[in-house]
């Protein structure tokens, strides 16, 4: 093969995918079978295997079990705010998003108590197995689920306090910020570094994915004077939502 020329696999890929973008072969078409792809493009059953094999992993089509493969209606993308932004009271600016009656989102969650992990407890500057508090989030958008959250908050913060439960109390669903500073916790800065990998099996199972999706990961925590007072893994479809950010300018 010469220096710059792509494998027969992905050419015959490249091909099939121009004419899914292009419309020749319209959402719910059957793709063409290994036979034919093997007669068409004169390769062999390997190269037409690999080359089915790269549109599923991107997306773009779906095997449907006795029937074949098909090709996968291709969502609008959709925008998830990101703001630097947050109100002096109220639900924080994407809690007041999914609140618009357009948007009709909704979400739930469950709390627990646990031990932090090596990686968790290195984001939060504490020791392995000290209690956090763990609270996983599914958040729909009309219905459908949209985005998955897990979120640590370090009980040697909010222990025996009335934030102690983020969804629940006074301030519950108010967001970090306002829940800190009714413990007198100022938050002064939060970090978000963004990632895409393969969606892990259950998270794509509560996403509505196949395997192979790529999901967006948005890894935040939030800081006051130095010290981390909350970490989250956000986890969003990247084939059907953009990370959209709102930076004010100081």
């Amino acid at each position: 093969m010469a220096f710059g020329e792509q494998p027969a696999y992905l050419r015959v890929a490249g091909d099939l995918r121009k004419k899914i973008v292009d419309g020749l072969l319209p959402p719910h078409t059957r793709l063409p079978s290994q036979a034919r792809i093997r007669e068409e493009y004169g390769v062999s059953d390997t190269v037409a295997l690999e080359a089915r094999k790269v549109l599923m992993a991107e997306g773009l089509v779906e095997g449907r079990s006795g029937s074949g493969t098909y090709v996968r209606e291709r969502p609008v993308p959709r925008r998830v705010a990101r703001s630097g932004y947050r109100p002096a009271g109220g639900a924080t600016p994407f809690r007041q998003e999914q609140a618009d009656t357009s948007v009709r989102g909704t979400w739930e969650s469950s709390s627990e108590r646990t031990e932090a992990g090596a990686a968790v407890a290195e984001r939060l500057a504490i020791q392995v197995g000290d209690r956090v508090m763990c609270t996983r989030y599914v958040f729909r958008e009309a219905g459908e689920p949209m985005m998955l959250s897990t979120s640590w908050e370090p009980l040697a913060v909010t222990g025996r306090t009335p934030v102690m439960l983020p969804e629940e109390g006074p301030l519950g669903g108010m967001g970090v910020v306002e829940r800190m500073r009714a413990i007198d916790v100022i938050v002064d800065n939060v970090t978000e570094e963004v990632g895409a990998r393969p969606g892990l099996a259950e998270e794509l199972h509560l996403l509505g994915g196949v395997p192979g999706h790529v999901v967006l990961v948005v890894q935040r925590t939030y800081f006051a004077s130095g010290r981390p007072v909350e970490t989250a893994d956000v986890v969003i479809p990247a084939d059907r939502y953009r990370v959209a950010y709102h930076l004010p300018v100081k």
